[in-house]
C-alpha cells in the first residue's frame, strides 16, 4: 500500500500541474495556445478543481444536528438551506461556481485554439475532451443553483450563463440562460463530445475517457427522462458487469487510510473519473456538527435497511465518541509552499463518475421502461456485491421490493409520472444510490429530482422543512456574481 499512496500522490500534482496562470492575466497577456502539446495541457484545468460534495451533502436527509463537533458556519448554511456568506474559503458555494467556471473557461480557450489552428483532426480528441468537459461544470452549476428540470417549466426556469466563448475583457457580465436552454447547450455538447473522446492518455481515469463521458452522458440523459438513451449508452456493462463495480469486500482487512486510499485510487475499475480537488472533506465530513450522526445511520445503512436483511460490506468508523459515523473514501494530500512554515493546500482525491453509478442509472432507466423483470435482476446483481453473507436463496423477488420500498402519497414526485411498482424500485434505487454515494452529495439530486420533502432537526430550533418545490431548492446566487449583474434566484 506504501507504493499506492505515493503512485497517488504523484498523479496529484500531474494533476494540479496546469496553465490556471492564464485566467489571472488580463485577455491580452495571456500566453499563446498555439500547438498541440499547450492546449492538452490546458485540458487538465478543464475540471473544477473545487469540491461539492460538502455542500450538497450537508443539505440532504443524511445529515443530522449531533450538537457537537464542529460547528462550522459554512455548514450550518447549508444544513438551514441559506446563502454561505463565506467566499473566502474552500469547500463553499462561491468557490465551487468559480471552480466551475474557471474549468469552462479553460474548455473554451482550448476550443478556440483548436479552431484557429485549423479544427484538424488529429485535435478531435482534445477537442472531445474540451466539449464534455465544457458540459459538466455547466451541468453542476444548473443542478445546483437552478430549480430541477422539468420540461413543462424549464423554458421559464432561471437557469445558469452558458459560457462557449473565452472572455475578451477581465470583467465580463453575463445573463442567465434558461434551464430549457442550459440543457440544449449541454446535450449539444455532449452528443458533439461523445464522437471525438478518446481513452489514449496516459493517466484515462483523469480526463473525460470513453466510458466516463458515456456515463456521465447518462445521468443527463437520466435527468431528462430519456430512459432508451440511457439503455444504450450502458450496454457495454450489461445486466451483469463482473469485476467492474466497486469491491467492497476487498476493503476489509485494510486499515482506514488504505481504504480512503484506495477508494479513489485509478486502480479501481469502476472509477471513471477522478479530479483533485482542493479540499479539506476528508477532514470535516467526520468532524463538522451536521453530518451523519451515529444515532441516525443505522436508518438507512443497518442491516434493517436491507431487503435481505443482511448487513452490508460498507466499514463503517466513529469519531467523536461515536458521535458521526463515516466511510472511509477521502485522501488527503497536502502540498506545501512553505514546508518551514507549514503553509499549502489540501488536496482530495474524488471520483467524479463511477460503473456503480453508471449501472444504477441503467437499473433506473429499465424501471421506468416497464422491464421490471430485467431491472430487478439487475438491481439484485447490484445489492448481492455489497450484502454480507448473500446466498441465491436472498435473490430479490418485485413482492419483497413492494413490501420493503412501500408506496407513500406524494413521496416521489418527479415531472414524469410513476406506477406503483415503479415507485417501489425507484424508492429502492434511491436509497442503494444514496448508501453507496454517502458523502459525496449525489443524495442531493435525488432529492431535487424526485421533489423528495427533508426535515432537519436542529438543537433547540424547531424543525426546518424543505417542502416540495420550496425555493430553497436552488442555491442562491454568489454574492459577487450577483454584484455583477447575475439574476438572484426567488426567495
Amino acid at each position: 500500500m506504501k507504493n499506492l499512496k505515493i503512485a497517488l500522490s504523484l498523479l496529484i500534482l500531474i494533476c494540479i500541474t496546469s496553465c490556471d496562470d492564464f485566467l489571472s492575466e488580463k485577455p491580452d497577456n495571456r500566453t499563446e495556445i498555439d500547438t498541440p502539446d499547450k492546449i492538452s495541457e490546458l485540458l487538465v484545468s478543464a475540471y473544477p478543481q473545487m469540491s461539492y460534495f460538502d455542500i450538497a451533502e450537508t443539505m440532504t436527509d443524511n445529515a443530522y444536528d449531533s450538537g457537537l463537533g464542529q460547528t462550522l458556519l459554512k455548514n450550518q448554511q447549508s444544513y438551514n438551506w441559506e446563502i454561505q456568506t463565506e467566499t473566502t474559503n474552500i469547500d463553499t458555494q462561491a468557490y465551487y461556481w468559480d471552480a466551475c467556471y474557471a474549468a469552462i473557461a479553460h474548455a473554451n480557450k482550448a476550443l478556440q485554439a483548436i479552431e484557429e489552428l485549423g479544427s484538424p483532426a488529429s485535435l478531435n480528441p482534445q477537442k472531445g475532451e474540451a466539449l464534455m468537459a465544457r458540459a459538466y461544470a455547466h451541468f453542476m452549476l444548473v443542478s445546483l443553483w437552478s430549480k430541477r428540470y422539468n420540461p413543462a417549466t424549464a423554458a421559464t426556469d432561471l437557469g445558469i450563463p452558458y459560457v462557449t466563448k473565452p472572455e475578451t475583457e477581465l470583467l465580463t457580465k453575463y445573463k442567465r440562460n434558461t434551464v430549457a436552454e442550459v440543457f440544449d447547450f449541454i446535450q449539444k455538447d455532449i452528443e458533439e463530445g461523445l464522437k471525438n473522446v478518446t481513452n489514449d492518455y496516459k493517466q484515462p481515469k483523469f480526463h473525460f475517457n470513453v466510458n466516463a463521458s458515456k456515463a456521465f452522458a447518462s445521468r443527463f440523459y437520466l435527468v431528462k427522462g430519456e430512459w432508451d438513451r440511457v439503455i444504450e449508452l450502458s450496454n457495454d456493462l450489461g445486466a451483469r458487469p463482473v469485476g467492474k463495480l466497486r469491491d467492497f469486500p476487498s476493503y476489509d482487512n485494510l486499515s482506514v487510510e488504505d481504504q480512503k486510499l484506495i477508494y479513489a485510487s485509478s486502480d479501481a475499475e469502476t472509477n471513471l473519473l477522478i479530479v483533485s480537488a482542493n479540499s479539506i472533506v476528508s477532514r470535516s465530513y467526520y468532524s463538522n456538527r451536521f453530518n451523519l450522526s451515529g444515532a441516525r445511520y443505522q436508518e438507512f445503512l443497518g442491516a434493517s435497511a436491507s431487503p435481505y436483511g443482511k448487513a452490508w460490506y460498507y466499514n463503517f468508523y466513529s469519531s467523536n465518541s461515536s458521535i458521526t459515523v463515516f466511510l472511509p473514501k477521502f485522501y488527503e494530500y497536502f502540498k506545501y509552499s512553505n514546508v518551514t512554515a507549514g503553509i499549502g493546500d489540501p488536496y482530495v482525491a474524488e471520483v467524479l463518475l463511477s460503473n456503480d453509478e453508471f449501472f444504477l442509472n441503467r437499473i433506473e432507466a429499465h424501471v421506468m421502461k416497464g422491464q421490471i423483470a430485467l431491472a430487478n435482476d439487475e438491481l439484485d446483481y447490484f445489492l448481492s456485491t455489497r450484502a454480507f453473507g448473500y446466498v441465491a436463496a436472498d435473490k430479490l423477488t418485485q413482492a419483497k421490493i413492494v413490501a420493503k420500498y412501500p408506496v407513500i402519497a406524494d413521496e416521489y414526485t418527479p415531472f414524469y409520472a410513476l406506477t406503483p411498482v415503479q415507485t417501489s424500485y425507484i424508492k429502492a434505487i434511491a436509497e442503494t444510490r444514496r448508501r453507496d454515494f454517502i458523502h459525496e452529495g449525489m443524495r442531493w439530486f435525488d432529492i431535487k429530482r424526485f421533489n423528495i420533502v427533508v426535515n432537519h432537526e436542529s438543537i433547540n430550533r424547531p424543525v426546518n422543512v424543505l417542502v416540495k418545490d420550496d425555493n430553497r431548492r436552488a442555491l442562491q446566487i454568489p454574492l459577487h456574481a450577483s454584484n455583477t449583474g447575475i439574476e438572484l434566484n426567488p426567495r
